[in-house]
């Protein structure tokens, strides 16, 4: 999987934004809010491929969260993603 080019996160007080900034997200009209876990998360995908087990040893290694939460916490984030049309 990789995220969308032209997703940028943005900081907004204590939570961030995903802002669509190229032309071709236009007609994108959804506020995709995260918390500093996903925030995290976001960060770590928007480096190139990822897939579950990344982005769940990444938390793993930055969080003290056991293997097991990390990925059930990970998998519904990437849920979340797709649905949102921020990632494929």
């Amino acid at each position: 999987m990789h995220t969308i080019e032209g997703f940028k996160l943005r900081k907004l007080g204590n939570e961030y934004i995903l802002v669509g900034e190229s032309m071709k997200l236009i007609n994108f009209n959804k506020m995709i809010t995260l918390n500093e876990t996903a925030a995290f998360l976001w960060e770590q995908a928007d480096k190139g491929e990822f897939d579950e087990t990344t982005l769940s040893k990444a938390l793993c290694a930055e969080y003290d969260v056991a293997p097991e939460q990390a990925l059930t916490d990970v998998t519904a984030t990437i849920k979340s993603w797709l649905e949102a049309g921020v990632i494929e």
